[in-house]
């Protein structure tokens, strides 16, 4: 039995790069639709589900940060999304994760750098890279935090919350070793790869939304000055 080929949605409003992007994705054994705004990308979305997005920031009408926000909330979608920026501008990293994106890639790009991301996107989002059954869960109960790593699934005091990837990423380095101090450059090291060139200050905008999140937990993901974030479940 042949397996279907991954799909990806790519929304980008450049036709040249669209095409060269498209072209190289089906080489590569991607089945690929294609958008170049951001409401008939919210279409072929919904009509598709697909297993990773492309997504543009700079998009005419409904804008790429609108996209991931209405794809993260409206459709309380996990599907990891991959934002293209005109610069690697800090301003546009940073809003691009606090949208929901859990990777980006600022052009020109290389298309063999964006087949690579792409496949580490979806390495690290399948079910098997969790590497755990769906009945290993860890459980704090002083801040009535229950994780199911493998379902990607967090809930606090019985209720779910939907955590874009980075910040399951984050909340599930940090429970590894509860009290264990985790520096900004150790986070984005373990999430994203040594040669990564994500900045401290989007790992602290995460940490933020993360904690949003958490609600009551919160106070459990404590920040330590001057050096980053530890895990303290006693804390909440």
């Amino acid at each position: 039995m042949i397996d279907s080929p991954r799909s990806i949605l790519l929304i980008e409003d450049e036709e040249d790069i669209q095409q060269l992007v498209t072209y190289n994705l089906v080489k590569a054994g991607f089945q690929v639709f294609c958008a170049d705004d951001g409401e008939s990308g919210l279409q072929l979305f919904d009509r598709h589900q697909p297993d990773l997005i492309v997504l543009d920031l700079m998009l005419p009408g409904m804008d790429g940060l609108a996209v991931c926000r209405t794809i993260r909330t409206e459709y309380e979608s996990f599907v990891p999304v991959l934002m293209l920026t005109a610069k690697g501008e800090e301003e546009d990293i940073v809003a691009g994760l606090s949208a929901g994106a859990d990777d980006y890639l600022a052009k020109p790009f290389s298309t063999k750098i964006l087949i690579a991301r792409i496949n580490a996107l979806l390495r690290r989002t399948s079910p098997a890279a969790a590497g755990r059954s769906d009945d290993d869960e860890i459980f704090f109960g002083d801040c009535q935090l229950s994780i199911l790593p493998h379902r990607y699934e967090v809930y606090v005091a019985g209720s779910k919350i939907h955590l874009t990837h980075s910040e399951f990423q984050i909340l599930q380095l940090l429970i590894r070793k509860p009290g264990w101090v985790y520096s900004r450059q150790q986070i984005i090291n373990d999430i994203r790869g040594f040669d990564y060139s994500l900045t401290e200050r989007a790992i602290d905008v995460l940490v933020s939304g993360l904690r949003k999140k958490l609600g009551t937990a919160a106070p459990a993901v404590e920040t330590v000055r001057g050096v980053g974030y530890r895990f303290s479940p006693q804390s909440s």
